[in-house]
């Protein structure tokens, strides 16, 4: 169960702590600060809970090894057994402790020490142009004070919790941009509930299942959550959760970038691709399109709560392609989105019958 008070708290707790960007920041540039801020320090603590119990291990398995030769076997490790990790010998807290005047530099240096799946998340967050900011601006200092010690680590914080967490900050600064406060949250009890109507069974060997609009994957997660919280001992949850592989498609990079580190760190199956699920794949494409398509995925159930009240006038001639397979029955208006994705959810489920007939159910 969430104590969603808890969770409040630490949301208002970071939010706060853009106060600190006002005067440089335009309000809504504070997000593209804090959420990939929150995103590092929260590897980061993934990373030193790891680097903490696999030195335990090392000292244990080379009793006679001293602490430079110890240290060095950890970088080995963390490169070779862990799925992801960082080089450069730094931490937001001895950047903190740094000299002023080589902050920038080193932060930089920081950052390009992460693995390439990191990087990449980095990059989705379009974090490295904000960082010009922060050298015009001066900030970047306070900003990494105020991270350094907050702990965001798994032990702290579930999936299910940080989700929540970064849900909520989404909601605030989307009504502070004058944005629809709901674009981005699924209550947990409405999630819980649609995994109930679907009746997930999970007697056979794999169950894929698959949001187009997945945000930032909180109705993955959930889903997935709920199904195991129904099995009856920690033994049989353990040996059906690797079963379960979760797929996703996304159009906002930001919360593509959350959806892809959440499911890295809690090492899930999953298959998060960058994309806009109602058109068809095209590479040379910004938003690439279905990268999912049901000509070539099949999935055993799917659940979303897709956007409503958008339109989709700027990809009109693009979903037209789909004319003759997804949206053969007519399309809607083009203001009208949310019956689009409904036709999706339509086209999906017959490529997914086709997988399993018996148990194959969207929501």
């Amino acid at each position: 169960m969430l104590n969603k008070d808890k969770l409040n708290n630490l949301a208002q707790e970071i939010w706060k702590s853009a106060d600190s960007l006002r005067g440089k920041f335009k309000s809504y540039e504070f997000q593209n600060v804090v959420l990939p801020m929150i995103t590092i320090r929260r590897i980061e603590c993934v990373l030193e809970s790891w680097r903490e119990e696999k030195l335990k291990e090392l000292k244990q398995q080379f009793s006679k090894a001293d602490d430079k030769e110890l240290h060095r076997k950890l970088q080995i490790a963390e490169k070779q057994d862990f799925s992801f990790h960082n080089t450069s010998g730094f931490s937001l807290l001895a950047l903190h402790h740094e000299d002023s005047k080589d902050l920038d530099a080193n932060f930089v240096e920081y950052l390009k020490g992460f693995s390439s799946n990191i990087n990449a998340i980095i990059t989705h967050f379009n974090f490295r142009e904000t960082l010009g900011l922060f050298k015009k601006s001066g900030r970047l200092g306070s900003i990494v004070k105020q991270y350094a010690e907050l702990d965001l680590g798994l032990s702290v914080l579930s999936n299910l919790e940080m989700g929540y967490v970064y849900e909520e900050l989404l909601r605030r600064f989307s009504e502070q941009s004058g944005g629809e406060a709901g674009e981005h949250f699924t209550p947990r009890e409405v999630i819980r509930l649609m995994v109930e109507l679907l009746d997930i069974q999970i007697q056979q060997q794999q169950v894929l299942i698959y949001d187009p609009a997945c945000g930032t994957g909180g109705m993955l997660s959930v889903a997935k959550s709920h199904i195991l919280d129904r099995l009856e001992n920690n033994e049989h949850r353990e040996q059906k959760e690797a079963h379960i592989i979760l797929y996703g498609q996304e159009l906002q990079p930001q919360n593509f970038a959350i959806c892809e580190a959440e499911m890295l760190l809690k090492a899930d199956k999953s298959h998060i691709r960058l994309g806009n699920s109602l058109i068809p794949y095209n590479e040379s494409h910004e938003d690439k399109g279905d990268q999912l398509n049901a000509a070539e995925h099949r999935f055993d159930y799917m659940l979303s709560n897709p956007p409503f009240g958008v339109t989709w006038s700027d990809y009109k001639k693009e979903a037209e392609k789909f004319n003759d397979t997804r949206y053969k029955k007519g399309m809607p208006r083009t203001n009208d989105g949310a019956l689009l994705f409904l036709q999706t959810h339509a086209g999906k489920n017959e490529a997914c019958r086709a997988r399993r007939q018996s148990n194959c159910r969207g929501v």
